[in-house]
């Protein structure tokens, strides 16, 4: 995976293509992407499947990094569509390597910097 291997992506969106037969990349960080971009990356009415390197400070163990595969499907696209991406995603899933955390948004608070946050430190590292 890209993200583990010399750090060339902070994140990677992923969606179907228009077929809905093929998983594509949607969208990659570019250079200076803070999570808060990573979460404009995310449609309020769409489905997608992101990888983020999700970097935090563990206190008494220093700066920390976990691999975190999002499942975003929010409570506003529509129900085929969600019923397609929740079929597809372990075929993505099994295909990533490295993955630490798992998240699934169905809002945005779901997937927030602080509830990954929370997740990645009761996860230990």
């Amino acid at each position: 995976m890209e993200l583990k291997l010399g750090k060339k992506h902070k994140y990677i969106v992923f969606k179907l293509n228009d077929a809905s037969d093929d998983i594509v990349i949607d969208r990659t960080s570019t250079s200076g992407d803070d999570y808060e971009k990573f979460l404009e990356a995310l449609p309020a009415d769409e489905p997608r499947w992101a990888v983020y390197d999700f970097e935090f400070e563990k206190e008494g163990a220093g700066k920390r990094n976990k691999i975190t595969f999002i499942s975003w499907s929010p409570d506003d696209a529509k129900i085929k569509k969600k019923m397609v991406y929740a079929s597809s995603r372990d075929a993505l899933r099994r295909s990533l390597q490295g993955v630490a955390l798992e998240i699934q948004g169905t809002d945005y608070e779901e997937v927030s910097y602080e509830a990954v946050l929370d997740k990645a430190q009761r996860a230990g590292a």
